[in-house]
């Protein structure tokens, strides 16, 4: 019996090497080629469709990189990266929306104030912060006549 493999697979062997027959006629000028992924087309959907409608969230292409999520805080530094390849377009967009990414319901929607510096919840700049400050209780002070100087040395 363990003499008859090498028998089954010289028999088989042809046949399955010529099961896909190539065109040369079609490949007349062949230069390149490339793989295409099929494993990755939820991540395709989603980094076409779903990423213009999150609010600070861009797309680099970096040829042969496998897909992932690279955290950036106000600075652009790197916070953390989750890969992508395994999560479907659904686990991305919940993923996104649990870490504050505000989505919007069409890609030339207008972000609402109070989501303009979202996942973060305020801005680090001082001008920009979307918080006011609390009211004045102190009454105003009442304005001095002109003539009057508050200060007596001048």
């Amino acid at each position: 019996m363990a003499n008859m493999w090498p028998l089954l697979w010289a028999a088989f062997l042809p046949s399955i090497i010529l099961a896909y027959e190539v065109d040369w006629k079609k490949l007349n000028g062949l230069a390149r080629a490339k793989v295409e992924l099929n494993r990755l087309r939820e991540v395709k959907a989603f980094v076409t469709q779903d990423i213009p409608l999150f609010h600070n969230l861009v797309m680099k292409h970096l040829p042969g990189a496998d897909p992932e999520l690279v955290l950036l805080n106000h600075y652009y530094e790197e916070l953390d990266r989750i890969p992508l390849s395994h999560m479907t377009r659904a686990e991305i967009n919940t993923l996104l929306e649990e870490l504050g990414f505000y989505k919007k319901a069409q890609a030339e929607d207008e972000v609402p104030d109070k989501f303009r510096f979202s996942p973060a919840k305020d801005s680090p700049f001082k001008e920009h912060h979307t918080h006011k400050p609390p009211a004045h209780t102190e009454p105003p002070e009442e304005p001095q006549p002109e003539n009057v100087s508050p200060h007596q040395d001048l």
